[in-house]
């Protein structure tokens, strides 16, 4: 009877795996729709880099938001691969709009998709690599535990991203350089350094969101003292 238990843990597998499977498409899907370009067009006769390196992080983050949910507290089968999939698509939401949160709050300045596609700025493709792998973690983390629910996610993304925008500013504030003037310049240092703090940030704001609801004080005290310490310490370090 053996070989029927590994039969029904293939089987099981492979519903996830599936699910995983549409949910990229997916968000190639979105990706194609939201942006002003055309991707192989982009990819295989311009060669740009900067289009690959955004997408990349685009696709790892929803992966991200598939992985969250699917880490959290089991039940029956059917249950589970149900609730992961609905988290795993509000965290694709989450993901899309964070780009709406890019270009009018973040890198408002200047025309992100002209820096990204015209000028195949790879300072750029590095920003937007960053800020989606950090939204894809503060989204896994959102969706992630037991105990909450469609608000408590909401609640907590929105904490993330304000977290995210505040740190980009006293970022800017703190450098010796004016950020939004050297991404614009083509600065690939400047894009990667950045892209990169906020990705670690990204870390620590998804574990503080991560775990079981417990109340919303309780909740809330943990995620601000957690993503204030993470902003403190990358700061000085």
């Amino acid at each position: 009877m053996e070989w029927r238990e590994y039969l029904l843990e293939f089987g099981g597998a492979l519903g996830f795996v599936l699910a995983y499977a549409v949910l990229f498409l997916l968000a190639k899907q979105l990706n194609d729709l939201l942006s002003p370009y055309k991707l192989i067009e982009e990819l295989a006769v311009k060669d740009n880099p900067a289009v690959g390196i955004a997408l990349t992080g685009y696709l790892l983050a929803s992966a991200l938001v598939f992985v969250g949910p699917l880490l959290g507290p089991t039940g029956d089968y059917l249950t589970d691969l149900l609730s992961v999939a609905g988290y795993a698509l509000l965290g694709l939401v989450f993901i899309n709009i964070s780009r709406w949160v890019l270009d009018k709050f973040i890198f408002h300045h200047f025309c992100n998709w002209e820096a990204l596609i015209d000028d195949q700025n790879v300072g750029m493709g590095a920003v937007r690599f960053g800020v989606y792998v950090a939204t894809g973690l503060v989204a896994a983390g959102s969706v992630n535990g037991n105990g909450g629910g469609v608000i408590t996610a909401l609640v907590f993304f929105v904490l993330g991203q304000g977290a995210l925008l505040l740190f980009t500013r006293i970022y800017d504030l703190t450098t010796s350089y004016k950020l939004h003037e050297e991404i614009e310049k083509g600065n690939v240092a400047a894009g990667v350094a950045f892209g990169g703090t906020v990705l670690a940030l990204g870390i620590i704001i998804g574990k503080a969101a991560s775990g079981s609801f417990v109340s919303w004080e309780d909740n809330l005290i943990d995620f601000v003292s957690t993503t204030l310490t993470g902003i403190i310490v990358l700061q000085v370090v």
